[in-house]
């Protein structure tokens, strides 16, 4: 059984389980601030910081990003600034936890120090080896600046911490160079190794060739040893670079996970699935299709493209995702970072950058179209107050607020129903782009059905607020097909003019004669939102100067044409994790 974990250069966990296989990523292209990144003036940041997360891991200060399991604990190892709060200066920083949710720092666990990583120690991720020992396989950069992959293994393997690592003499065990072909400074992010049928172990590489992005294969007997395969596991003309790959099975039954090297139990039907964070876009994007075991292929379903019309796990601030396999609980889980969408100078004067959003339980929809995603069960552990609302009517242009909450730290359920489905809009031919529908169509345009949803982040008078809701439209005229839009629109999400307030939006493949679920995780400049039970999912980064701390309201509010329902509303409020 194998165990990946694979560090990124946002807010990157990594994780790595006994008997399984998971990994974390690490961003690989990177805007190094000379200026700032030294900088020893950053401020040391205080529960008095209205923008730090209570809920979501976060370093104490500086630049963050960043999972694993081995021998019952939890080890998020991440790319850390210990200097400043933008790239550069990067050492692998390494937390523990036992429950995902509440974490304890540890001396870094690798840093720049030798020829083949002195220019940096970049994206990697683990395996656990068949005697139970774990190893870390990175992108180094090398003297001459180019990308290669090095391995290394923990000091004493008997310490459940894993606080000290040895890199091996071997290194580089996987370098470019003019034979085989490879863009030395697009080689990098090497994710979880599975077990081939020959007993090979197998790993893939993001890359690319002029504008074509690829998933280098190299295979290896020993994991010291690694040959080039002839052909690349998968590729797209005209997509770039693709970082951060990941490559894993998921079962056609059910919710449960599946160990990254397995070949699916008697009678199971498994699909695998390919994702990459396109480099040019700044997006996650996946596919699902079939990996031909023998000759190394992965051949995407039909209906599936590896580029910028592929499928995100989420329609926000989302980038350099990466999955584990967590065999303690028989699930795969999924880790993301999320940068700020202030300015490089803000993110220095507040003296923290970057944060993880909270780790996703992940599995193949009964349909074998989409994945799904659903904030793991550990989270609710924080939840405390409770205000419950049940059958209520949000007539047209109305809001309904939700007291007795910490509106700025809370985690929001609510169940909408729809009356009268013939009173949607007619969609238009043009509208493919959820996106663009949702920046175009922001919150203030009512249509028929929509919009409705949450008001989060709230001033008391709504000078400011971040929105999430539906609109639904007919698939055409005199359909009796529908289609479901959710959006997260932060244009006045805040005062301060210099801020992203990109608007988000993403179709929820769910029936509107059913009643529409929606899910919000707000944590002061975070905004987590599922729809559909998790069928689309759009992350914010917010910064509010009104609606901070107790200023902060939340709100149901529906503002279309037609009235609509809510079934139920269930809100906590969320205490705040331990997070060293």
């Amino acid at each position: 059984m194998t165990k990946e974990v694979c560090s990124s250069i946002g807010l990157w966990l990594l994780f790595t389980l006994l008997l399984s296989n998971y990994v974390v990523h690490l961003e690989a292209s990177h805007h190094v601030y000379k200026r700032l990144s030294q900088s020893t003036n950053a401020k040391s940041p205080s529960v008095s910081q209205p923008y730090r997360t209570g809920f979501h891991f976060q370093p104490p200060k500086n630049w963050m990003n960043g999972p694993m399991i081995y021998k019952g604990i939890y080890h998020l190892f991440y790319q850390w600034n210990p200097k400043g709060a933008v790239w550069g200066n990067i050492v692998w920083a390494h937390s523990t936890s036992t429950d995902l949710i509440n974490w304890d720092p540890h001396p870094p666990a690798i840093f720049p120090s030798e020829p083949f990583d002195i220019n940096g120690c970049w994206s990697g991720s683990v395996t656990i080896l068949p005697d139970g020992k774990p190893v870390i396989l990175y992108t180094g950069i090398d003297p001459k600046n180019q990308q290669v992959q090095n391995i290394a293994e923990p000091k004493d393997p008997s310490d459940p911490y894993l606080v000290e690592w040895t890199k091996s003499p071997l290194n580089p065990l996987m370098a470019p160079d003019a034979v085989n072909g490879i863009n030395a400074s697009s080689f990098r992010d090497p994710t979880t190794a599975w077990l081939g049928h020959d007993k090979k172990w197998r790993v893939i590489i993001g890359s690319k060739i002029h504008r074509r992005g690829l998933a280098i294969t190299y295979t290896s007997k020993d994991f010291l040893k690694w040959e080039k395969s002839p052909e690349p596991l998968h590729y797209d003309d005209g997509s770039g670079m693709w970082e951060c790959p990941d490559f894993f099975p998921v079962t056609r039954i059910g919710s449960k996970g599946v160990e990254t090297s397995s070949f699916g139990e008697p009678n199971e039907i498994l699909k695998h699935v390919l994702k990459v964070s396109l480099d040019d876009t700044k997006h996650d994007y996946y596919t699902i299709g079939t990996y031909d075991r023998v000759g190394d292929k992965f051949v995407p379903d039909k209906g599936f493209k590896m580029d910028g019309t592929a499928p995100r796990y989420d329609y926000g601030k989302y980038y350099a995702s990466k999955t584990f396999y967590d065999s303690a609980k028989n699930r795969r889980v999924l880790w993301g970072w999320t940068n700020e969408s202030s300015s490089v100078e803000d993110d220095v004067e507040k003296g923290w950058s970057g944060i993880q959003t909270i780790p996703r339980k992940i599995w193949l929809d009964r349909s074998g179209k989409q994945l799904v995603q659903w904030p793991v069960r550990e989270v609710e552990r924080l939840r405390t107050k409770q205000v419950n609302l049940r059958n209520k009517v949000l007539n047209s242009r109305s809001r309904l607020e939700v007291y007795g909450v910490t509106a700025a730290q809370a985690d929001v359920e609510v169940l909408f129903k729809v009356r009268d489905l013939e009173k949607a809009d007619v969609m238009e031919p043009s509208w493919t782009d959820p996106q663009l529908i949702c920046s175009q169509m922001n919150v203030s345009a009512k249509s028929g059905l929509g919009p409705f949803g949450l008001m989060v982040l709230a001033s008391k008078n709504l000078e400011e607020y971040t929105s999430v809701y539906f609109r639904i439209f007919k698939a055409r005229q005199n359909s009796n097909k529908y289609v479901v839009l959710m959006c997260s629109d932060q244009s006045r999400s805040s005062l301060e003019k210099d801020n992203d307030k990109t608007t988000y939006g993403a179709f929820v493949d769910i029936d509107p004669r059913h009643p529409l679920p929606l899910r919000a995780l707000i944590d002061h400049s975070v905004v987590e939102s599922f729809g559909g039970r998790g069928r689309a999912c759009i992350t914010s980064r917010v910064y509010p100067k009104l609606a901070i701390g107790k200023n902060s309201h939340m709100f149901a509010f529906n503002y279309g044409s037609q009235s609509v329902d809510v079934l139920s509303l269930s809100a906590w409020s969320m205490k705040s994790a331990q997070i060293s």
